[in-house]
């Protein structure tokens, strides 16, 4: 009899609803950010998205913000790619963020979605003749796999998209579903994530994570030639562990089988951060548990990300003002623009967080 398949495998409880979006320059009640069945990007695909986190410093009372510039620079780069001319620019978009940011009022780790898609209810497969949309949302966030002691990987009988059927430095959203198809059939069979090779047969990425690996000394990663994505948190890694921790970082194609002989295996990625493998089917990694490397790496990297490293804190844009209580939006910009939301440019004074609209 075949083993009945439990749903509920991963299922996550849900996030909290925003009370607040960034949509086209302004931050409006999130509600207000609605759009039809015939929306273009939700028939076609015909959008892309990124993936930034804030991280909460206790010790400073404030929210940092990692590699905001960075990430909305491809982001646009991405758009590009999808023939989107918007009216934005990465500047516009940092600040915008900044503004939603401070309207939510987060006080601790939170995870910020920015889109842009063909927003027209209109029938027809194309790129060309349509209007772009973009908008953000921020919630509170903690680890994305929820496995602090190393996850178990399985290889993916799914191929990793190429850049001549959906280029894979955009983040777009039809190409997800890729992944979407790696991770479930992983996560049913009782695995953490899953791995996808390419083409060519070669270690890829995993579902939404670029891949690392330890091997005789040095710490290699697949080529941006490979198909994977452009990651920041990838290029934050190299830069550690080549300039803080002294390590040689190649570049080159992995195989299947040079996982399973690694020191070390790692995930990298926004959401997953600095995620250790200590298993790729059903084969320990190394001596089966978190390596030296990534254990230094993962603490190096976290307190990157929080502002508590000096000479890196160019990469984290705080949200809130540098004194008195930080808080959301401001009574007075709303009763003066006199809409009932904020514009790009209000200003952002001091009122109780996480106001619901």
């Amino acid at each position: 009899m075949d083993k009945k398949v439990d749903l509920k495998v991963d299922r996550k409880a849900p996030a909290p609803t925003p009370h607040w979006a960034y949509l086209d320059g302004r931050v409006v009640p999130y509600r207000q950010a609605s759009f039809g069945l015939l929306t273009h990007a939700l028939n076609y695909g015909t959008g892309l998205f990124a993936g930034l986190r804030g991280y909460w410093n206790a010790d400073e009372r404030q929210l940092f913000v990692f590699r905001p510039e960075d990430h909305f620079r491809r982001f646009c780069e991405s758009a590009r790619l999808l023939r989107m001319e918007l009216s934005v620019t990465p500047a516009d978009l940092t600040s915008g963020l900044l503004e939603l940011l401070r309207a939510e009022g987060y006080r601790e780790n939170c995870y910020i979605r920015p889109l842009a898609f063909y927003g027209d209810e209109s029938i027809g497969v194309r790129l060309h003749g349509l209007t772009p949309v973009v908008g953000m949302a921020a919630v509170p966030f903690g680890s994305y796999l929820g496995k602090e002691d190393g996850v178990h990987v399985a290889i993916s009988s799914w191929t990793r998209v190429s850049d001549n059927v959906i280029p894979a430095r955009g983040k777009f959203a039809g190409s997800y579903v890729n992944s979407a198809l790696a991770r479930t059939d992983a996560v049913l069979a009782g695995f953490d994530e899953a791995l996808l090779l390419n083409d060519h047969g070669h270690v890829c990425e995993g579902s939404v994570e670029n891949v690392f690996m330890l091997r005789n000394g040095s710490v290699v990663t697949p080529p941006v030639t490979d198909d994977v994505l452009e990651g920041f948190t990838r290029a934050t890694v190299i830069h550690l562990l080549r300039e803080d921790m002294g390590r040689t970082v190649v570049e080159r194609s992995i195989d299947r089988t040079e996982l399973y002989l690694a020191d070390e295996v790692f995930l990298t990625g926004t959401g997953a951060e600095i995620t250790p493998v200590t298993r790729a089917d059903h084969r320990a990694i190394g001596e089966g548990r978190i390596g030296p490397v990534a254990a230094e790496l993962r603490a190096r990297y976290m307190d990157t990300v929080g502002g508590r490293v000096s000479k890196y804190r160019g990469w984290c844009r705080p949200v809130y003002a540098a004194t008195g209580e930080r808080a959301a939006v401001t009574a007075g910009a709303l009763a003066e623009n006199g809409t009932g939301v904020l514009r790009h440019g209000d200003p952002a004074e001091e009122l109780p967080a996480r106001r619901a609209p």
